[in-house]
């Protein structure tokens, strides 16, 4: 099944990829690796802002994530065009604006990695970091870049 078709089925439409917020570019491929800048929680309705621990709980949290997936998978479509061209996504880096005692940033991250594996299958299985920052850009919850292999 194409990755289009896998869309299709799963109902995800994939947002316009979002334009770089500050000086650098929203993605580059060297070789057959693409890196994709990070890409912040954000929705139709715009910035998901707050910090997990205290105002966000970790579903919402892993909401958040998820949507720095679709801007991904749509950052990644922006770079290469046909996403049937991935082979594998190789890593995810997650950031997770956190209260000092807040542990579950790989809970948090999953709404990424879990998006992966939907669309991409096993070749969306990817190493991880997932990481705690006392505040990230314009006060979002989650940040996530990522690394992809492509033909």
């Amino acid at each position: 099944m194409s990755i289009e078709a896998r869309l299709k089925e799963l109902n995800i439409t994939l947002p316009d990829a979002p334009a770089p917020a500050a000086n650098y570019v929203p993605f580059v491929q060297s070789g057959n690796l693409v890196f994709v800048s990070g890409q912040i929680s954000a929705n139709e309705n715009g910035l998901i802002t707050g910090k997990l621990g205290a105002d966000l709980d970790v579903a919402a949290g892993q909401a958040a994530a998820r949507r720095c997936g679709l801007a991904l998978i749509a950052q990644l479509q922006a770079a290469i065009g046909d996403l049937d061209r991935v082979v594998r996504v190789v890593k995810l880096g997650g950031f997770v604006n956190s209260t000092a005692d807040f542990t579950d940033q790989p809970k948090v991250v999953n709404g990424c990695s879990d998006l992966m594996v939907e669309v991409f299958g096993d070749a969306g299985r990817h190493a991880r970091a997932a990481v705690s920052a006392p505040s990230l850009p314009l006060g979002v919850a989650v940040e996530v870049d990522a690394v992809f292999e492509v033909k």
